[in-house]
């Protein structure tokens, strides 16, 4: 890496084996002791304590090995940069990582999946034991959108122990945890029999729960099979065949709302949210709490309604759904901003008793990231053959 001293003449900005870095950018990412807090690297100034863009300059450079030694004007500050920081923030080179779009993801359809093996799955006692088995499972989550685990206790609130094991429970209206388990006059479709279609929970809260894990503590009921759709990939294929269809659906504000005796909520978001650079981030879709849709004057709502429901279909084939049942001690934790979730009907004479909670993507690739720390480079895929797969537990 060459240091260009003919863009210092005016000392407007640095460049380096053909990048460059304007004098203002260099100044706030100094990484002294002095500007930034070790061990965190948050910043102990802010941009107003800076001199004003215009007049900050760079009034000399100097590269000794592996290190640029920069020094600003007016306040004569001294920054010494890594060369290898700069180089892994080449500006404009790359849009940011975002491990929250779909560029970070792994498309699938249960087809995917027809091989038992191929499912991200793992023992509990594993997971609660052994650090690579949880980083690959967490990397399942935050790649593919789920994972299974077997073995948990079978008992009550056993489902916060799991997302405790990785996060921290997001409380609700709903308390804890909730139970999903056939009702008198239900308030919430999950509380009944009947089949639900796949769907995203809880729409109508801002910011949405964006896990949700659900443990099995009893399942002799005649149906009540479980189904998981990847929602990201849907809406690629949306976009890729119908790019208007997929355009209205992310620029039309819907309002998702909830309402029983003791809570009433609201959220307007559009059915495929997108990131400032396009990309797929999340996906709502709740057609049980989908208000009145009147962000688009008459004329457009018929185009928004066949946009509407040709995403639905692309949700709603078969072949896009993996199906599988939850058995006693299974736990499906899963991305409720991209994964949607399904149920088949079952006999309400049957007993069917599922616990819940849900929890947050932050805290799960936080954990992630310090299990990597520990682990060193390469932690394997999400497979785990601790965790045997039972012949017909996917199909």
């Amino acid at each position: 890496m060459t240091l260009d001293q003919a863009a210092l003449t005016d000392g407007a900005e640095l460049v380096l084996d053909g990048a460059r870095y304007p004098a203002v950018w260099l100044r706030d990412n100094c990484p002294c002791p002095a500007c930034a807090l070790p061990g965190s690297g948050q910043k102990l100034f802010g941009i107003t304590d800076l001199p004003a863009p215009a007049q900050l300059r760079i009034a000399s450079a100097q590269r000794h090995a592996d290190e640029l030694t920069v020094r600003f004007a007016p306040d004569g500050h001294l920054s010494t940069f890594p060369v290898s920081l700069l180089e892994a923030h080449r500006l404009g080179a790359e849009p940011p990582a975002d491990e929250r779009t779909e560029d970070a993801k792994t498309r699938w359809t249960g087809a995917d999946f027809a091989d038992p093996a191929t499912l991200p799955r793992a023992a509990w006692d594993a997971f609660v034991h052994d650090d690579a088995v949880r980083a690959r499972c967490l990397d399942a989550l935050l790649t593919s959108g789920f994972f299974l685990l077997h073995g948990v206790a079978v008992r009550e609130r056993a489902v916060l122990e799991v997302a405790e094991a990785f996060g921290y429970v997001r409380e609700t209206n709903y308390g804890s945890l909730f139970d999903v388990r056939v009702e008198p006059n239900p308030a919430n479709l999950a509380f009944s029999s009947l089949p639900i279609t796949p769907h995203t929970d809880n729409p109508y809260r801002d910011p949405v729960p964006t896990i949700q894990l659900l443990h099995c503590l009893t399942n002799a009921a005649e149906g009540g099979d479980s189904g998981l759709v990847d929602g990201f990939h849907a809406a690629a294929v949306l976009r890729e065949h119908q790019p208007e269809a997929f355009a209205l659906l992310a620029g039309t504000p819907v309002t998702f709302r909830y309402t029983d005796e003791s809570a009433e909520l609201s959220a307007t978001n559009p059915m495929i949210g997108l990131d400032p650079l396009g990309r797929i981030k999340e996906i709502r879709f709740n057609n049980r709490s989908m208000r009145p849709v009147t962000a688009l004057p008459a004329a457009r709502i018929p185009a928004f309604y066949a946009a509407y429901r040709a995403f639905a279909e692309l949700l709603y084939r078969p072949e896009a759904q993996l199906g599988f049942r939850l058995e006693p001690g299974d736990c499906v934790v899963f991305d409720n901003t991209r994964v949607l979730h399904a149920r088949t009907g079952f006999t309400a004479a049957g007993n069917r008793h599922l616990q819940g909670c849900y929890a947050d993507l932050d805290s799960a690739a936080s954990s992630r990231a310090v299990l990597r720390r520990g682990l060193g480079a390469g932690i394997g895929g999400p497979d785990d053959t601790s965790a045997p797969a039972r012949e017909g537990s996917a199909r």
